[in-house]
């Protein structure tokens, strides 16, 4: 069956899945939870040119498909969650004198993507350099195994990490750090990562493709077992979407408001607008939340229409 097939899907999508190739693999732990695999555990999982365009259809279509409400990326295989750009492939195209294309959102349609609706979870396996750093960067929530690897090495092979890291990873870690990665290359363990404030866990990882690193997997299907940092990613991602949609949408544009840097005043200001003019401030998921509250049970909350 292959990855991008509907029937895959555990409930009736809006819009129809875009065309996958093995590439990449789509999982749906849950209804409202997508998790993608990058599977190319032989050559690290590094990104192809039409890769990129892949990941970046799915990631638009997550944002535009009413039920999914949380995003999860990892990697086939236990050595690498990904490794960066296809080096042979570039080195081919240099050699044809050929341009490679990235989607306007960056590396894997992740790394430069800006207000994405809905949130998304890294669950970083093994290797993440380079480009595959990149979109970590990005990333709302890092969830790290704990023999994962990140670094920027771009400095080290003549090319620099253009896909929207370093103004990020300067906001996120502070200019001293941001310097010292970008400009060394060096490779950092997940706990340092954590420290520094790129990794929100660190979780002790098990294999999961039978120990040797190399072999791509299926991704497990709703009520199959999900291990190690893939697992846990999971489970975040569930007590995600056991909150409100509208609520998670507009707190996750508030906060990415404040991280471009705009002023707390106008920020709020521009928070309080969207959920004004979406009919978000008193709109069927607020009542429904409150009136839950107030009748002690579990609130059923409705897709969102943003």
């Amino acid at each position: 069956m292959p990855p991008s097939s509907s029937s895959q899907i555990p409930f009736k999508p809006r819009h129809p899945l875009p065309h996958l190739s093995s590439q990449t693999l789509l999982a749906f732990p849950t209804p409202q939870i997508l998790l993608i695999t990058l599977n190319r555990p032989a050559s690290l999982n590094c990104i192809s040119t039409s890769q990129h365009h892949e990941l970046a259809s799915i990631w638009d279509w997550m944002d535009n498909e009413p039920s999914i409400r949380c995003g999860i990326i990892t990697g086939a295989g236990n050595r690498a969650f990904c490794a960066g750009a296809d080096l042979k492939e570039w080195n081919e195209s240099n050699n044809a004198g050929k341009r490679r294309s990235q989607p306007r959102s960056g590396f894997g349609g992740l790394s430069n993507r800006a207000r994405g609706k809905k949130p998304i979870i890294a669950a970083v396996n093994g290797l993440c350099l380079g480009g595959g750093f990149e979109m970590v960067i990005n990333a709302d929530i890092v969830l790290a195994s704990s023999t994962a690897v990140f670094g920027l090495p771009e400095v080290k092979i003549g090319v620099v990490a253009l896909a929207g890291a370093l103004p990020r990873l300067v906001r996120t870690v502070g200019r001293q750090r941001a310097m010292e990665c970008a400009l060394t290359g060096k490779q950092y363990r997940a706990e340092e990562m954590k420290i520094w404030g790129l990794v929100n866990e660190v979780v002790e990882e098990a294999s999961n493709d039978g120990g040797n690193g190399e072999r791509g997997r299926e991704a497990p299907r709703r009520g199959e077992e999900y291990k190690g940092v893939a697992q846990r990613a999971v489970e975040i991602a569930e007590t995600i979407a056991g909150n409100s949609p509208d609520s998670i949408m507009i707190s996750k544009y508030g906060l990415e408001l404040g991280w471009s840097g705009i002023g707390v005043e106008d920020g709020t200001a521009n928070v309080m607008r969207v959920m004004k003019d979406e009919g978000i401030d008193g709109g069927e998921n607020m009542k429904e939340g409150v009136r839950a509250f107030v009748e002690r049970r579990k609130a059923n909350w409705v897709d969102s229409k943003l």
